[in-house]
C-alpha cells in the first residue's frame, strides 16, 4: 500500500507542478482558481458551501475570498433568505478571468493524462473517489 501511495503522491506533485506553474503566470494560486472554478460552474456558493466543496477552513476560505474580491473577481452580497449569510458571485471579471485561464489547464490535463485510455482514466477516478470518501 505504501509503495501504491508514494507513486500516486509523486504523480499528483508532477501534475499540480505543471499546474501551478500556469497558474503564476496569470497571477493565481491553486485556491484561488478552484474558488474561481467553482462558482464558474455550479453558480454562486456561500462561504460555507465554497469551504466544503473545496475542503477548506473557514479562516482559509475568507482570506481567499478576500483576496479575490480585491482583484475584483468575486463579490459578496447578502442572502436573500437570511441576510446573515453572504453568497460569493463571480463578477464579469471573474468570468473572464476564469475563461482565460481554464484553456490552459485542460489542454495542459489533457496532455499530460493522454497516456492512459479514456476507460484507464474513468477507472482511476473511480479508484481515487473509493479512496476519498473512505470512512475515518
Amino acid at each position: 500500500a505504501l509503495n501504491t501511495v508514494i507513486k500516486l503522491i509523486r504523480s499528483v506533485n508532477t501534475l499540480s507542478s505543471g499546474i501551478n506553474l500556469i497558474l503564476a503566470k496569470n497571477s493565481l494560486t491553486e485556491s484561488q482558481f478552484n474558488l474561481l472554478d467553482a462558482l464558474f460552474h455550479l453558480g454562486y456558493l456561500t462561504q460555507k458551501e465554497l469551504g466544503k466543496k473545496l475542503l477548506k477552513s473557514g479562516g482559509n476560505i475568507t482570506m481567499v475570498i478576500d483576496n479575490l474580491e480585491k482583484q475584483g473577481f468575486v463579490e459578496r452580497r447578502r442572502g436573500e433568505k437570511d441576510r446573515r449569510t453572504f453568497a460569493i458571485h463571480l463578477t464579469g471579471e471573474g468570468r473572464n478571468k476564469i475563461k482565460l485561464v481554464l484553456p490552459g489547464i485542460i489542454k495542459f490535463t489533457n496532455d499530460e493524462m493522454n497516456i492512459l485510455t479514456s476507460k484507464e482514466q474513468h477507472e482511476l477516478q473511480k479508484m481515487c473517489k473509493a479512496i476519498g470518501l473512505k470512512k475515518k
